[in-house]
């Protein structure tokens, strides 16, 4: 893809640096409360999906790098985006299975419709430029510094149940 300027590749540097970073960090976190995460449902599916998020902005990134046409380029992001909606509607799904678990692990259907409208940025973004439209890449860039941003506040609120359930008393 040609880029319009230098711009684009340094904010797609910037995002895919930013993700492979948080996925450290991610790990690092986890790794700490292993034992809060897997026993609370609603913590281990929010924990999973942000690691995949962050890998999914990742792919994407690397997709915009690589050097390709514009269409192929297009397939791909559409392809990724198509599988990271799966996730957020997931976790709809187990929303509306077990509600008052859900409620009670802090899961948040907010949180769910923002991933999922940015994954919607990320395909309507592909396939714009499928279909060769250079604004496209707007919606793409659009969709991963969504991800990026809700991310990091899912796994802050992710620390901060994880923090209350730990000093309940048992």
């Amino acid at each position: 893809m040609e880029f319009p300027n230098q711009l684009w590749r340094e904010v797609f540097i910037v995002l895919g640096s930013s993700s492979a970073g948080l996925i450290g960090l991610l790990f690092i976190a986890a790794s700490l409360h292993v034992r809060e995460i897997v026993n609370n449902p609603v913590f281990h599916a929010r924990a999973f999906n942000n690691t995949c998020y962050l890998l999914i902005i990742l792919v994407e990134t690397l997709l915009v790098l690589i050097p390709q046409r514009t269409s192929f380029l297009g397939a791909g992001l559409v392809a990724v985006n198509c599988a990271g909606l799966w996730l957020p509607l997931r976790f709809i799904y187990i929303c509306l299975k077990d509600r008052e678990g859900f409620l009670r692990g802090g899961g948040s259907l907010f949180l769910a419709v923002t991933f999922s409208v940015s994954f919607l940025l990320g395909i309507a973004g592909g396939a714009a430029l499928v279909a060769h439209l250079a604004w496209g890449i707007y919606l793409v860039a659009a969709s991963c510094i969504i991800l990026l941003v809700r991310v990091v506040l899912a796994a802050w609120s992710i620390l901060e149940g994880v923090g209350q359930s730990e000093s309940a008393p048992k």
